[in-house]
């Protein structure tokens, strides 16, 4: 049986901050909401000839033949609730989002679906509280026939809809626009864009004040440092001090995709922080977190709070950003080829597949075609020719070496102060045998950006191959402890897996390579650091099997690191004390090869 469908203007709405003003008063919500619907809302919906489809707790669905019709009703129920809030307090105020869509809908019995429908329903929750936001065939049919000024808030990718839809908004009190009026927001950046927004103070307290303030100024310095991040000045964010905001609104004045909010709550001798990550576009919030401490000294804890959010968010801003690149529609825009590869790069790793880094290499090269200044797009070459070397991925490793080098000259050339530059020029200095200059460049990296826990995992894995372990060791765990949900942690624990069984410290290695093998089960240099691990302390039979899943995918690289193609360790009594433990794992007699 063929669906039934029919074109037609759907209006979504629903009550902003629905969940606080039920917490606050549950009895008191539901009658005013139901007064509202009763007095308000469904009389303006038959006045302009809608049919209410359903409702949903504080949200309805309606149909309308006439997209003119749709938005005037939205206009007038705007403008009543306006006026019904003028006397009323601003914590009790119900404030409704609305979305109207003009689209093919299929009809269902009563019920409607499609995607005019959850276009309308996304276009409601772009809207700010007390706002309307139309769809571009929505804005199409109504902009030369009603007196209204309109605000082109530009193309939105929103949740399960394949191509950006267009949205505007209206923008009532003001004067019609005989076009849309784009300049009231700003155009993204072409790379990710923050804006850290003043902290509220919970205390109670105006002392309080200049810790609140001096840890979100600390915030945006840190930020800063990351300069594949545009961050928005303090000028700027902290004009919205002390003002009840809307993070959709505040991101299209800035100009920017992701806000960083928070606040602070001192309670005698202990103060609390929260912050939180949140997409401007959506609302959704992408990370939060609450760090209780001690006040002992105000300015310590005001730095160790500073690093952990700051060391959060930026790795954050980048899965994100990669997100929006997977579900954005394919394009030659360099920046979105270049999360495009992170990306892959990053799901190569954590799957162990040649073939994704490949693909990853592949469309970092795309990036790089359509600019070649792309430090960030160098950078993945750098990192995916450096690990198809360590993995022994190819017929050709050390070309890969190689491919890596000439990536990162390439880096240099663009910004040789740039932290990332530093860090990949110092990691892949190791792998070429070039330690001290090496590690000398990941200080130096280090000392340009202390929040990056890249850097700390990478000079911590250097510093572990080199001997270093008490180092090696103090980095690694400042980077877990900075971002314990990093994607590079797993490295982090690697070098403590090394460092802990240099210095023959057997169950704590075991530990450490067992968490560093669960993000990157197919890590080569992991599972030998387990074999030889397993064997000092003991443990002959975790050893052996062990040994036989490393067999499973590369099963030259045992061989390899005897024939001393490759090597873990650089001083020889470490590499030999590595050697002898993965004989032992396999019961030979310690000058044979297993």
């Amino acid at each position: 049986m063929t669906a039934t469908r029919r074109l037609a203007a759907i209006l979504a709405a629903d009550v902003a901050g629905y969940s606080r003003l039920m917490g606050a008063d549950e009895e008191g919500t539901l009658e005013r909401l139901k007064a509202l619907r009763r007095e308000h809302f469904d009389p303006k919906i038959a006045d302009h000839h809608g049919r209410i489809v359903k409702t949903t707790g504080d949200g309805l669905l309606v149909e309308f033949a006439s997209v003119v019709d749709a938005v005037r009703c939205a206009v007038e129920i705007r403008r009543g609730m306006a006026e019904r809030n003028a006397e009323v307090p601003e914590v009790k105020r119900v404030e409704f989002r609305i979305g109207v869509n003009l689209g093919d809908i299929i009809l269902d019995e009563d019920d409607i679906f499609g995607d005019g429908v959850n276009i309308a329903a996304r276009l409601e929750a772009l809207a700010e509280p007390g706002g309307i936001c139309l769809g571009g065939s929505a804005h199409e049919q109504v902009r030369d026939k009603l007196d209204l000024a309109f605000e082109d808030l530009g193309e939105q990718q929103v949740k399960n809809i394949t191509r950006p839809v267009r949205v505007y908004r209206i923008r009532l009190g003001e004067a019609p626009t005989a076009a849309a009026s784009p300049a009231a927001a700003l155009a993204l950046p072409d790379k990710p864009s923050i804006a850290v927004l003043p902290f509220q103070n919970m205390s109670g307290d105006p002392e309080q004040e200049y810790f609140t303030d001096g840890m979100v100024e600390d915030v945006i310095t840190e930020l800063s440092r990351f300069r594949a991040l545009s961050v928005i000045a303090r000028n700027s964010t902290f004009t919205y001090k002390g003002k009840a905001v809307d993070v959709k609104q505040v991101g299209r004045e800035l100009g920017v995709r992701y806000i960083v909010e928070g606040s602070i709550r001192k309670a005698g001798e202990r103060v609390r922080v929260t912050a939180q990550l949140i997409d401007a576009a959506t609302g959704n919030h992408l990370w939060a977190e609450r760090y209780d401490r001690k006040l002992e000294d105000v300015f310590a804890v005001q730095e160790e709070v500073t690093r952990n959010i700051v060391s959060a968010v930026a790795p954050e801003v980048e899965l994100a950003e990669v997100a929006h690149a997977r579900r954005a529609s394919p394009n030659d825009n360099a920046a979105q080829l270049t999360w495009r590869a992170q990306g892959l790069f990053n799901e190569a790793v954590n799957k162990g597949q040649q073939s994704l880094m490949l693909e990853a290499i592949a469309t970092a090269q795309q990036a790089i075609a359509v600019d070649p200044a792309s430090l960030s797009a160098h950078r993945i070459l750098a990192w995916s020719h450096g690990l198809c070397h360590l993995l022994r991925w190819g017929p050709e490793p050390e070309r890969e070496l190689d491919a890596a080098w000439s990536a990162v000259e390439r880096m240099l050339g663009i910004d040789a102060l740039d932290y990332r530059t530093l860090t990949h020029c110092g990691a892949t200095r190791v792998m070429r045998g070039e330690q001290e200059r090496g590690i000398a460049d990941l200080r130096r990296a280090l000392d340009v950006n202390p929040n990056s826990a890249i850097t700390l995992v990478m000079l911590a894995w250097a510093e572990a191959a080199v001997g270093l372990g008490e180092e090696a060791k103090a980095h690694a765990l400042l980077a877990i402890r900075l971002n314990p949900r990093d994607s590079w942690i797993g490295s982090a624990q690697l070098a403590l897996a090394m460092a802990s069984y240099c210095g023959h410290e057997y169950p704590e290695a075991v530990r450490w390579a067992g968490l560093a093998i669960q993000s990157q089960p197919a890590g080569v240099i992991r599972r030998a650091i387990m074999i030889a691990c397993c064997a000092r302390a003991g443990d002959l039979e975790r050893a052996a099997q062990e040994r036989a899943v490393l067999d499973g995918f590369a099963p030259d690289f045992m061989a390899s690191l005897f024939r001393g193609e490759n090597r873990v360790f650089t001083r020889p009594e470490d590499m030999e004390h590595l050697l002898e433990g993965l004989r032992l794992a396999a019961g030979e007699d310690s000058g044979k090869e297993p």
